[in-house]
């Protein structure tokens, strides 16, 4: 599908995922294991089911952003972040936010960002485009205080915080036989 993204051919590229997206949600993907082999930089590692539905409902979620339909590509980019968060989705969600004029909701992914709340969030280059993109939300709606005026949680905040979301997911029941991960999608 990457060469379909180069070509900028993003309907055949949202088929061709969403069917990949299918094949896991049916238990197809993987020869039935729970991860796979593949290659990263050159390095072989483990990919899990989760981490692979993440990473296709971002890349879903581009498709989207690029012709431009900012609502499709919002509620992808939200069921990824819910799978398995990472900054680089947070701050495509907080551009599909601010494309739709809600800058308030912008504005709280790109302070995840800017706070280090977010796997990535030490990464130059994110950095650089969460501040454009605070830089562009702030221009567009000067009420938001700037990120200094921002309340900073600490770490007892941050603790409390990642332990209720911690029990919320190890208590939650699964009401069918589908992979746990789709439950974790479908209850938005």
């Amino acid at each position: 599908y990457d060469d379909f993204q180069k070509c900028g051919k993003y309907d055949e590229q949202i088929v061709l995922i969403k069917r990949k997206l299918k094949s896991i949600y049916l238990g197809e993907a993987f020869n039935g294991k729970p991860t796979k082999s593949a290659r990263s930089h050159g390095k072989k590692i483990q990919v899990s089911i989760k981490q692979e539905t993440s990473r296709l409902l971002g890349n879903l979620g581009w498709a989207y952003m690029k012709k431009p339909n900012y609502v499709a590509a919002e509620v992808v980019y939200r069921k990824a972040q819910m799978i398995d968060p990472d900054t680089n989705k947070a701050l495509n969600l907080g551009y599909c936010l601010i494309k739709q004029a809600r800058y308030e909701e912008a504005y709280l992914f790109l302070q995840d960002v800017l706070q280090y709340k977010l796997p990535g969030s030490d990464d130059f280059k994110s950095r650089n485009r969460a501040e454009e993109l605070l830089l562009e939300l702030e221009s567009k709606h000067p009420s938001l205080p700037t990120f200094s005026n921002s309340p900073q949680l600490n770490f007892e905040d941050d603790f409390v915080e990642a332990l209720e979301r911690m029990m919320m997911n190890e208590w939650a029941t699964t009401r069918s036989r589908r992979l746990p991960i789709f439950e974790e999608i479908s209850q938005f």
